[in-house]
């Protein structure tokens, strides 16, 4: 019988964190940027071109952003390994008894856990450090390109939906039409997030949209005063 691999949610962690986390902020920066600025008192063309404006900014700042943390990640599992490196090529002796301890501690056998040590030293030295020691295996390796991308990309694509509401809504139900069509927009995406890490659902999706709206509000608010005030 032919086997299969097994495919694990942990295996989606780096890029389901950056595509959510990107369409999330795109979905409510833009929306309660659109909404601020209606509630403002603003014409239509203007509210378009203000978020459109947030569209580009944000896009670049997520990436940016995402490129530089996951990069600092990089540097720090690269410098961690140089040092394990070294530590294998300086003192081998204790290395293994460093590898040991750790099944020990696992529930091995001390003469067990000393010759697996051995064998997969023998194997792979510094992966089996990197992997045993440090935690670092090639599901959680930091890819700051990959990250810097999904994020800019989902981003633009989640900030594009409310600019379409603004766009097809007329002015006297965009706040309405924008901020329910992006909530609806957020639940969604919230769901299909927490369907894909293996998470509930309905938490998945009422907690994206409970800050969404609460973001919405806070500027809606803001939006009203200086309107007014004007």
């Amino acid at each position: 019988m032919k086997r299969h691999s097994e495919r694990h949610y942990a295996e989606r962690i780096g890029w389901l964190r950056a595509a959510v986390l990107g369409a999330n902020d795109g979905i409510v920066s833009t929306a309660s940027l659109v909404v601020g600025v209606a509630a403002a008192s603003a014409v239509q063309s203007n509210i378009l071109i203000a978020g459109t404006a947030g569209l580009v900014a944000g896009a670049m700042s997520m990436a940016a952003g995402e490129y530089v943390s996951v990069s600092s990640q990089a540097d720090t599992e690269k410098a961690d390994l140089e040092r394990e490196q070294q530590e294998l090529e300086t003192d081998e002796a204790f290395e293994i008894q460093e590898l040991t301890d750790i099944y020990i501690k696992r529930g091995l056998e001390p003469s067990f856990a000393l010759e697996v040590a051995k064998q997969l030293m023998a194997h792979d030295a510094l992966g089996t450090h990197a992997r045993e020691e440090l935690g670092l295996t090639d599901i959680h390796a930091a890819r700051p390109i990959q990250a810097a991308v999904a994020s800019a990309v989902t981003f633009a694509l989640g900030a594009a939906l409310p600019l379409i509401l603004t766009l097809i809504s007329p002015m006297t139900l965009l706040i309405p039409i924008v901020a329910g069509g992006s909530l609806i927009f957020l639940a969604l995406l919230g769901g299909l997030a927490a369907q894909a890490g293996g998470a509930n659902i309905y938490v998945g999706a009422g907690r994206v949209t409970l800050w969404g709206a609460l973001a919405m509000l806070a500027t809606a608010v803001v939006g009203s005063i200086f309107g007014t005030a004007a």
